[in-house]
């Protein structure tokens, strides 16, 4: 079993691992423990490069398979053998950026609970950019700008957020713990990792944060659509600092 050293500290950006099994028809290795984000819950994966014998070889992509990482190498890369000994490095720009991201977007599912009980029914994101949509009915101009304008006070609060890994049936003591209309967490997991922002927002979730939310800077609410009745689409979008 991989040690998923993500899971308690995101900023992790090298690591040292060891091969423990090659899969020639993926062109991917799986290692002893890994920072990569192997991508899920709308979060997508990693890219970098493991370090093997002094030579970079550049993960293009990382999946889960059967319930391990496989980090898939570029077409070019020799694949190692089993027992060989890795440098782990993660293109830490694009990382950082999609933890800015991912905690912009629980400060807006957060707000929009808080301020009009609506649930998350969707979403997905990009390096920078992402989008919710929410079950509620009405969504004007003034609506946007009144959540534009929390979704700042809430970045400038600079609320601390931590990670905690929780017996399931303690998680779920927690109020309001599954944000989105329907509970994604498959039955069998036995333990929960709870994301919490210090007096926003506590939830059930897997990817990479930053550890305050005034490193998320400036939150812009760049589009909204309606999806149908109930369905309502909000676009945001980080600025570069």
């Amino acid at each position: 079993m991989t040690d998923l050293l993500y899971t308690l500290d995101s900023y992790i950006q090298t690591f040292d691992a060891l091969v423990t099994a090659v899969d020639p028809d993926l062109h991917a290795v799986r290692l002893n423990r890994t920072a990569f984000y192997p991508g899920g819950g709308g979060q997508p994966c990693d890219l970098g490069t493991l370090m093997i014998g002094g030579v970079p070889h550049r993960v293009v992509k990382v999946q889960k398979v059967a319930g391990e990482v496989a980090h898939v190498l570029a077409p070019e890369a020799s694949l190692p053998a089993v027992g060989a000994a890795v440098v782990g490095q993660l293109d830490w720009e694009r990382r950082y950026l999609l933890m800015r991201t991912h905690t912009a977007l629980h400060i807006l599912s957060a707000v929009v609970f808080r301020d009009y009980g609506a649930q998350v029914t969707g979403g997905n994101m990009e390096p920078g950019e992402g989008r919710l949509d929410f079950e509620f009915e009405t969504l004007q101009g003034d609506f946007v700008r009144q959540i534009e304008a929390a979704l700042s006070a809430e970045v400038a609060a600079a609320r601390p957020i931590s990670v905690r890994i929780l017996p399931r049936a303690e998680a779920f003591q927690i109020p309001d713990l599954i944000r989105t209309k329907v509970n994604l967490l498959p039955p069998d997991i036995a333990e929960v990792r709870v994301v919490s922002i210090e007096g926003l927002d506590i939830q059930a979730d897997g990817g990479t944060h930053v550890r305050n939310t005034a490193e998320v800077g400036q939150i812009r609410v760049t589009d909204y659509k309606s999806k149908g009745k109930l369905n309502k689409r909000i676009y945001i979008a980080l600025s570069s600092g």
